[in-house]
């Protein structure tokens, strides 16, 4: 039997030193092809001398009227295109030190493999010496694997208050709205209750698993039904869930059905998706957003505002959204192109844009942003607005600053934003007005 065993490693470390010669002898000549390519380069000569050279040389001729002013541009043009194509196929070569890292991390898996099986070996040594001297215990792996599961219990409550207590306080922050601490509280009780059946279960798994293990001499209880325990383990699970699902319902119910009057003396912003950006449009003085459709979108108009509404003349283009502390909001969400999402983390605020539809979602914000940066100590941080919606491979592009400042402060900023009725526009429906062009005027919110 050790003669086997040692024959088997001995063909498995033959395996591995002729993978690592194969791997190792193109990777070594590929290197040194390299520094001998890299040694016939002249350091000294300029990578363009040449160029420059051959340049100076055509100017000269051409001005002589010499004829083979075209020769030397052809040579030029041959020893740029054969060092581009010498350069790309040395683009394309692969560095030696990745045949190098990837023999290494290989050598350390196999490696890692053999200690495994080295492992198993020896367990089955002792397996095979209880056996011979009488001792073995069939159930003694029973055993193992149940202190096992107790270990791996305390490990897991462990992690769970690592956590809640590390991770926890790292990633979790206070809502800055007023709804927000709504859904907060909501949040949070979802979270207890989750956590604490999360909690129960394991341990009455794996302690079970440790007291109901097989041992010698006891026989297991066939239990097959029991009405009571079915009952409890469904309908209890049906309430809770049940008080969860209404909790949010009127949570989100109250949060988005905002009466009238608050909607009107509420500050208007409309935000349209598109890939890959957000624009943000405000309302002027008269404090109305102008309409828009979509069959008036042009290169000089490509928001598509119907600019024979007044209301939109005066309609500004923010270039972040900022917004006034302690003042309603209220947010028009639309889509240009396909499903997009508005989400601000800070504020608990998040709705598809959707084309051919518009959403709200209203709120008051309630921290300014200099606020919060004096509260986390952190004088960068910055609210955001991010696209909660993958909508294409530059979706991560799809952000804006979310800024909240006083109310001073804010008309201030909104003074200096420009105007969507730019003058091309103004020219444009100038025209339109002279009857050299008519535009369609159907107007869509």
């Amino acid at each position: 039997m050790k003669f086997t065993i040692y024959n088997k490693f001995k063909t498995i470390i033959g395996f591995l030193l002729l993978f690592n010669l194969l791997v190792a002898l193109p990777a070594s000549a590929s290197y040194q092809d390299s520094v001998v390519n890299n040694a016939q380069v002249d350091p000294a000569a300029a990578p363009g001398d040449q160029t420059q050279v051959d340049s100076v040389t055509v100017a000269t001729d051409d001005a002589s009227g010499d004829t083979t002013a075209s020769a030397v541009v052809s040579d030029q043009r041959t020893s740029t295109g054969d060092e581009a194509t010498t350069s790309v196929e040395a683009d394309k070569q692969i560095d030696a030190q990745v045949y190098k890292d990837m023999t290494y991390y290989l050598m350390y898996f196999l490696l890692i493999c053999i200690i495994v099986a080295v492992i198993g070996k020896i367990q089955h040594i002792y397996t095979l010496s209880r056996r011979i001297t009488g001792k073995y215990n069939p159930l003694a792996n029973n055993n193992l694997q149940a202190t096992l599961l107790l270990v791996f219990l305390i490990l897991f409550l462990a992690g769970v208050y690592y956590s809640y207590a590390v991770w926890g306080v790292w990633s979790w922050r206070d809502a800055v709205t007023e709804h927000g601490k709504d859904i907060d509280q909501m949040f949070i009780i979802t979270l207890i209750i989750t956590t604490f059946v999360m909690i129960v279960v394991h341990i009455l798994l794996l302690v079970f698993a440790y007291l109901y293990r097989m041992r010698l001499n006891r026989k297991a209880y066939f239990y097959p039904h029991n009405d009571s325990i079915e009952r409890l383990w469904t309908i209890v699970p049906a309430i809770v869930l049940t008080v969860l699902v209404l909790f949010g319902f009127f949570t989100w119910r109250k949060i988005t059905n905002v009466p009238e009057e608050l909607q009107d003396s509420a500050l208007q912003v409309e935000v349209m998706g598109e890939q890959f950006m957000w624009t943000v449009r405000y309302p002027g003085a008269d404090g109305v957003i102008g309409k828009r459709n979509y069959k008036l979108t042009t290169p000089t108009n490509p928001y598509g505002i119907d600019f024979t509404d007044k209301s939109a003349w005066d309609d500004v283009k923010g270039a972040d959204i900022v917004l006034p502390v302690n003042q309603p909001v209220r947010f028009h969400i639309i889509s240009k192109d396909i499903i997009h999402s508005f989400y601000i983390p800070d504020f608990r605020v998040q709705i598809n844009a959707v084309p051919g539809m518009t959403n709200y979602f209203q709120f008051t914000p309630t921290t300014t942003t200099r606020d919060m940066r004096d509260k986390l100590n952190d004088q960068s941080y910055d609210y955001v607005m991010l696209c909660a919606k993958i909508c294409g491979e530059s979706h991560y592009n799809m952000q804006k600053k979310v800024v909240v400042v006083t109310e001073a402060e804010y008309k201030e900023w909104l003074a200096k934003q420009p105007k969507f009725f730019t003058e091309d526009l103004q020219k444009e429906y100038a025209q339109a007005d002279n009857g050299e062009e008519v535009l369609n005027t159907a107007s869509l919110n």
